[in-house]
């Protein structure tokens, strides 16, 4: 079957060349006569797999050596709870609220613990992100971490820089992991489930501070710990297999193929403004939501300024091949997810039936 280009928010579009290699060792890895769906993860050959998955992760994003690389699994839903439970200790924590999945994180860091909202754009339908000082008026010094999400694939807001807390941040990247570098010194843990910017469904990352795996208290269960889970290297239980073999592919594909992260981001960047040019160009017949200011480059939700044309433009669409665009019910419309894997021919393609669809029905 011929493939079509995949803008789906997640589960996610994969490079290819991933694909085609997934699809070549299904059967039997090199060397082993065992597919990757059947290999034990205690063997040599799963052993390095995960260590060149953490080894690639450390030279893409240049991981500092007092952070520590975890493949968990449970995604972004269980890292909600997860971290309140190790890294309080009594103490609360200050979230910063830009969309459905922060906001989904503070209710259920809430049930754990003191959780201060510093700033929560739910007024606005998650338009907009707050300025530094709106943050600083409201921050704990004392709070254990400050948490945040990167981007918001729903509202499809993004923080261009990490915001200025004074504090160690704590992110949630899911949607962007991987799009460009991260100044780890801001940071005591960035983590992202996979399936939407590296790899598909199964398998957590995340990339946690020494003294922030330090914190874990002993009388939390073996698989809530995240000292606990380091210490066993991410096989405390069966890990994920597959996922990790995936993500391991992913980021052979960047350093080979893309050529690391700065390059990823250039290609991210262009990707975006070609489908802002048309929405900015379109004299109202497209209409944004995010501000300009805060526009994702993962997540372009729009919509026209009447929903009577919706169903046409998503069949429209759907007959050239372009698929998965329709919005959330929240924000309405449509939304183009254009992950690091979206090659920079669909975007073009999207570009221009936009335009081709609006000289139609303008």
């Amino acid at each position: 079957m011929e493939r079509v280009y995949n803008f789906s928010p997640g589960p996610a579009v994969l490079p290819l060349s991933v694909l085609e290699e997934a699809q070549r060792d299904l059967l039997a890895l090199p060397g082993t006569g065992i597919s990757i769906l059947e290999i034990s993860h205690r063997s040599k050959s799963f052993q390095s797999i995960i260590d060149t998955a953490e080894a690639n992760l450390r030279k893409l994003m240049n991981i500092p050596d007092n952070f520590r690389v975890m493949f968990l699994q449970g995604g972004a839903s269980l890292q909600f709870g997860m971290l309140p439970m190790n890294l309080l200790n009594g103490k609360s924590a200050d979230y910063i609220v830009t969309g459905t999945w922060s906001k989904k994180a503070m209710g259920e860091a809430k049930k754990i613990g003191s959780i201060n909202c510093v700033w929560n754009g739910s007024e606005t339908n998650f338009n907009h992100l707050p300025t530094t000082e709106e943050l600083q008026a409201k921050l704990d010094p004392d709070a254990a971490y400050v948490y945040y999400t990167s981007n918001e694939t729903i509202q499809g807001v993004q923080f261009p820089t990490e915001p200025e807390v004074g504090r160690p941040l704590v992110c949630d990247a899911s949607s962007e992991f991987l799009y460009k570098p991260i100044d780890w010194s801001k940071y005591g843990c960035v983590y992202a489930c996979a399936q939407k910017n590296c790899g598909p469904a199964g398998v957590t990352i995340v990339v946690m501070r020494d003294d922030f795996v330090a914190a874990s208290p002993d009388n939390l269960v073996n698989i809530l710990s995240y000292k606990t889970m380091s210490e066993n290297g991410s096989m405390l239980n069966t890990p994920p297999c597959f996922a990790i073999y995936i993500f391991k592919l992913v980021t052979d594909w960047m350093l080979n193929t893309v050529g690391g992260v700065d390059k990823m981001y250039e290609c991210n960047q262009q990707k975006a403004a070609l489908l802002y040019d048309v929405i900015d160009r379109s004299n109202g017949f497209y209409l944004g939501h995010a501000e300009k200011n805060c526009r994702s480059l993962m997540n372009v939700p729009f919509k026209m300024a009447t929903s009577d044309l919706d169903k046409q433009f998503l069949a429209d669409a759907a007959a050239e091949g372009l698929v998965s665009l329709g919005g959330h019910r929240s924000v309405g419309g449509f939304r183009a997810s254009i992950y690091n894997a979206m090659p920079l021919e669909g975007v073009q393609k999207l570009a221009a039936f936009m335009e081709d669809f609006m000289k139609k029905n303008g």
